[in-house]
């Protein structure tokens, strides 16, 4: 507000200033002039006349003459003070209309605005800092899920764009440099509501910065950064921060994943996707022969060192390994868009394929000119850009790799259901008939559409009907929450997937299990399922009907038929 107010004085000062003296020389020349009153003897207009008379005149309305006749020097005088008063406004007008075209002052006004709309939010909410392709995904997957969001770009475009996305719930966002603690403070970052800061700027070291800022000026807040270099990623591991993405690590290890175990992949795949889309069919890359890396940089690096370490055969075609590096294999000059270079790297005896420079076109071309040689590979591609989603859709690629939205998908699921992070990891430690047995049971419960996935904990708040189980003594097992209320014969399209009790991490808890306070529960399966569980954990009643089959009726009329039956 004292920005704001210092601008306008600064800018409207010369042409008030000119005003004021305007109407002091006008009003000072009518009472100075001799004037007339009604029977025409000379007198002099009083200051209050004069003020009130230019007032009128000087916006040329046109009242009359009061508070008797004008003189022929009145008159004049008015003249001439019509013509200099107008002159006087226009100028000052146009000086407020510069003003308020003045980029300063709309900065200005919208920090205000934006600080107001921060303070008054009253849900948990996260801070997002940088709001390109990662930011924009992750922006509209919390926002799916009802969870509010506060925006921080450097570019104002982007925040323009943002506000033109139709969005389930308000976004505040500002265009600023989330790199200074004053913006962060403006933003909410010690905001009681703030639940944490997701950092996704395109550069590395501003996401440290911000990193390091949220820690030191809230430390209790969860922050979240990408980073795509090592160095950055140990750098900001050591102050604390609390999950580092690098998108090139992610991806090389869901392929990684997805040679040895693709059936663990597609589950992990459907539980993290978004909820009714249709289910997608299963990758297969062969886990014996000859891998062909395009590009080695951050990604095919990435790529490289993963890929080796399940005993694949690489070649490497890199078109500037002085700046790269070369491995030890030895690398192939070229872009790899020629098919001279794909021949040199026996792309005709490979079984898969890594386009991942820097460059869309050169992806694309890489993939055309390799599958010409080679139809049968398995093809990775590497997306820059989402406007180029479309072509790599048609390209002929069977992974498609985009940084942006592999860390949005990422850190979405981290937020969104966390329970689902730590059952993606255990599920690593199971077997391929383990997963496949729950890929079966998915598929016949939603009906090849990617499941709802949510997550319950047993507190007071969504669960409240519990306390009055412990005090009608009737125990709830999670046989009784997988029951539907309408109908307790019926059970709930859900799957459970994970209990976390006292502790412990229990996988696909058996359905005798007991529940009880403060334990967390990961389910997955049809949306209505949730509603339905919510209001049995909710009501008491109902509760009580799912679990022992009983209707209570503690309603006054039904205590008085049972009073009065007691009686008789």
């Amino acid at each position: 507000m004292n920005t704001i107010f210092f601008l306008i004085l600064r800018r409207m000062r010369t042409p008030l200033l000119t005003l004021i003296v305007a109407y002091a020389v006008a009003m000072a020349g009518m009472g100075l002039i001799p004037a007339q009153d009604a029977d025409g003897n000379p007198e002099r207009m009083s200051l209050f006349h004069a003020f009130y008379f230019v007032s009128y005149m000087s916006t040329t309305i046109g009242f009359g003459e009061v508070p008797n006749a004008f003189t022929d020097a009145q008159r004049m005088w008015v003249a001439l003070s019509v013509f200099s008063t107008v002159a006087v406004w226009l100028y000052a007008i146009g000086s407020l209309i510069a003003l308020l075209q003045d980029v300063a002052l709309q900065r200005a006004i919208a920090e205000l605005r934006f600080r107001a709309r921060v303070r008054r939010l009253t849900d948990p909410f996260y801070l997002i800092c940088g709001c390109g392709q990662t930011g924009t995904a992750l922006v509209k997957g919390l926002s799916g899920r009802h969870l509010h969001t506060v925006v921080v770009d450097i570019d104002q475009e982007r925040i323009s764009l943002l506000q033109l996305d139709s969005q389930r719930e308000f976004v505040p966002a500002l265009c600023a440099d989330a790199r200074s603690p004053e913006v962060l403070e403006a933003a909410g970052l010690k905001h009681p509501a703030c639940r944490g800061v997701v950092a996704l700027v395109n550069i590395n070291e501003a996401n440290l910065k911000i990193a390091i800022a949220a820690k030191l000026l809230n430390p209790k807040v969860q922050v979240i950064c990408r980073a795509d270099s090592h160095e950055i990623e140990a750098n900001m591991a050591s102050f604390g921060t609390d999950y580092i993405y690098d998108p090139f690590d992610i991806f090389a290890l869901y392929i990684a994943t997805a040679i040895q175990a693709p059936c663990q992949t597609l589950l992990v795949d459907w539980l993290s996707g978004f909820s009714g889309e249709a289910l997608s069919a299963p990758q297969y890359p062969l886990h014996t022969g000859r891998w062909v890396v395009c590009g080695y940089g951050r990604f095919g690096k990435a790529m490289y060192k993963h890929l080796k370490a399940q005993g694949l055969e690489l070649s490497v075609i890199e078109a500037l390994p002085h700046k790269t590096g070369i491995p030890p294999e030895g690398v192939i000059h070229g872009r790899g868009t020629e098919a001279v270079t794909l021949k040199q790297a026996e792309i005709g005896r490979a079984v898969g394929l890594v386009a991942g420079t820097d460059h869309d076109a050169d992806n694309l071309s890489i993939v055309m000119t390799a599958l010409e040689l080679n139809p049968d590979l398995f093809v990775i591609a590497r997306e820059n850009h989402a406007q180029n989603q479309e072509l790599f859709g048609r390209v002929g690629a069977h992974a498609i790799m985009n940084p942006s939205v592999i860390v949005a998908h990422r850190i979405r699921v981290r937020l969104v259901t966390p329970l689902l992070a730590d059952f993606t990891n255990l599920v690593r430690f199971e077997d391929e008939r383990w997963a496949s047995a729950l890929v079966a049971r998915i598929i016949a419960l939603v009906d090849e559409r990617i499941p709802y996935v949510w997550e319950v904990t047993l507190d007071e708040q969504a669960a409240g009907a519990l306390h009055d189980a412990h005090r009608g003594r009737f125990e709830v097992t999670l046989d009784a929450l997988l029951r539907d209320l309408r109908e307790r014969d019926q059970r709930l399209r859900a799957i459970a997937l994970l209990l976390v009790q006292d502790g412990e991490h229990i996988m696909l808890p058996s359905l005798e299990r007991r529940i009880d306070k403060g334990d967390r529960l990961l389910f997955c399966g049809c949306e209505r399922a949730r509603s339905l569980m919510d209001w049995s954990l909710r009501d008491s009643h109902a509760l009580r009907y799912v679990a022992t089959g009983e209707h209570a009726r503690d309603g006054l009329v039904w205590r008085w038929i049972a009073a009065w039956k007691r009686s008789r």
